[in-house]
């Protein structure tokens, strides 16, 4: 109690510096209530996708089941306000699907490929040609083998039929050659999954044959250390992070974030990889992957190289304007 002039007593405050245990019982429910108005803030943040490309795009007709077709992927991306997509398929050509979907959507650069595997005659530069040759010239990438990697067939003991890429310390016959006609046209070189040891052995060929642009395919998914990502990005590849791995292992997030900031944001692009039946569309996946990636702490200028310029930059497109400011 306290008197004051007049002569009347008061009590004390009961919430004051002068009490900190009650500062502490009424501080934590505080600090948890913020943490949830934080996370429901989070949750509701409207994701901008105007303008991002997603160079990891599975669509049917396909070998595999598949949530839906090369003609929805497009609509659906288009409608999300994409810039560009790539659609890929383990096990056929993409140039002449694209081309296809690109004509029945509007205000959307479809982009197709071919993955060196079995199906198309492993190490094949005929098949890299005729990418090349199809009309609509929607031709872009090239990945080295994916499933039928010795890398990746291997690892999984399954005993399967593999396709090599080095052998006896060099590089397979047909490969210097595919690297020629993948400089020649300006196409991509996507590594496929294969080993960080063999990327790292052929990125040198291929800058020797002239090749610009190379795209570590997710490079997580292969296991590449942080050293070898630290020289896959002096050598001057991009490397890909993909959603799908995130989506089915969170943790994964973190090591993302960990090495944009440590590598650098210009060293980086984001894709979704989905299109598996049961997932969600592409552009669902896309913004749940930057929502994730701004709650762990990167920058709008950064999310902006990730989804943006780096994959323009990869696809020769024209350098989109910075959309978003720190």
């Amino acid at each position: 109690m306290r008197r004051i002039a007049g002569g009347w007593i008061i009590p004390r405050p009961v919430f004051t510096s002068f009490n900190p245990k009650m500062q502490k019982f009424f501080a934590i429910p505080i600090i948890f209530l913020s943490l949830f108005i934080w996370s429901v803030a989070l949750q509701a943040q409207q994701i901008d996708l105007t303008g991002v490309i997603d160079m990891h795009v599975h669509a049917g007709p396909d070998s595999r089941p598949r949530a839906m077709n090369d003609l929805q992927a497009a609509k659906l991306a288009q409608q999300a306000g994409l810039r560009a997509i790539v659609l890929k398929n383990h096990f056929t050509m993409t140039a002449d699907r694209a081309a296809l979907a690109m004509d029945q959507v509007e205000g959307l650069e479809i982009f197709g490929g071919i993955a060196l595997n079995r199906a198309v005659g492993g190490i094949n530069p005929e098949a890299v040609r005729q990418l090349v040759a199809f009309s609509g010239g929607r031709g872009k990438v090239v990945w080295l083998p994916t499933f039928d990697a010795e890398f990746y067939v291997t690892r999984a003991g399954s005993g399967d039929a593999f396709v090599s890429i080095i052998e006896g310390g060099r590089p397979v016959d047909g490969l210097t050659e595919v690297f020629s006609i993948i400089a020649e046209n300006d196409l991509v070189l996507a590594m496929g999954h294969s080993a960080p040891e063999e990327v790292l052995a052929l990125i040198p060929l291929a800058r020797e044959q002239g090749v610009r642009s190379i795209l570590i395919t997710h490079v997580f998914g292969q296991g590449a250390t942080f050293q070898q990502m630290q020289q896959m990005a002096e050598e001057g590849a991009i490397m890909e992070l993909d959603w799908l791995a995130a989506y089915t292992n969170p943790d994964l997030i973190n090591a993302y974030v960990n090495a944009i900031q440590a590598i650098g944001a210009d060293r980086f692009i984001i894709s979704s990889d989905f299109g598996q039946a049961g997932n969600p569309d592409h552009a669902t996946g896309l913004t749940d992957f930057v929502r994730a990636l701004y709650a762990a702490g990167l920058s709008d200028s950064q999310i902006d190289l990730l989804a943006r310029q780096n994959p323009a930059r990869l696809l020769g497109l024209d350098q989109p304007t910075l959309l978003l400011t720190d």
